[in-house]
């Protein structure tokens, strides 16, 4: 879905953004009692919270988290680095992934089954199954695109939301200008900032993971 700003001369089409209920349910969608389930979790809560682009997420490293200051470093276009707060739910989940990720080669922090880099293309496709089940529970979502850039402008309407200050969401989603980041204020925005209220930070879906007997043996053998 998309909202549009008229005028006589213009007709632009203004970004797609998730509402709260309907983000909330997305975020709920993994299932936290499987290993995909809190990875999948941990990777949908930080992508919303630091706004970060498909090629962020998935380049993301175990180096460039700082779980003390519950914190991480983003290298984004152009080389041009950014440090970002996380949302506690989101420093939670991320923490609970990395606690069952086990030692592997890559040092990218979110991976497949087989321990490599999770695909840009891999993430969309999963983030096209959680919505498809958040659908369920949001039937609105079943009319929009839900894309990996859906939720990153999804996090600038909230930090507009929180702020008032679009000099900040240019800053926490890394904009090289403010040209780029004014797409967020045009039309009336009553509406759709209301709609996000209370939306930081989402809740954290709860689950108990019980890992199998290899995964114990394999956790105990690299440990």
């Amino acid at each position: 879905m998309y909202w549009r700003s008229r005028s006589k001369k213009t007709d632009t089409r203004l970004v797609p953004y998730l509402l709260r209920e309907e983000l909330q349910a997305v975020l709920d969608a993994p299932d936290p009692a499987t290993r995909d389930g809190i990875r999948d979790r941990a990777m949908l809560h930080v992508a919303v919270c630091a706004g970060l682009r498909v090629s962020e997420l998935t380049g993301l490293k175990v180096d460039d988290i700082d779980l003390p200051s519950m914190s991480i470093r983003v290298l984004g276009k152009g080389r041009r680095e950014r440090t970002l707060p996380l949302w506690k739910p989101a420093a939670v989940a991320l923490r609970a992934w990395l606690a069952i990720r086990g030692q592997v080669a890559t040092p990218e922090v979110f991976v497949n089954a087989r321990g490599e880099p999770l695909s840009r293309w891999g993430f969309a496709y999963l983030l096209r199954q959680h919505a498809a089940t958040a659908a369920r529970k949001q039937p609105g979502l079943a009319k929009k695109r839900v894309s990996p850039h859906v939720l990153r402008h999804t996090c600038a309407m909230v930090v507009l939301q929180a702020t008032g200050d679009i000099r900040k969401v240019s800053l926490w989603l890394g904009h090289a200008t403010l040209t780029t980041t004014e797409v967020y204020t045009r039309g009336d925005p009553t509406e759709k900032l209301d709609a996000m209220e209370a939306i930081v930070p989402p809740h954290l879906r709860r689950g108990v993971f019980q890992p199998t007997d290899q995964l114990i043996e394999l956790l105990r053998r690299t440990s």
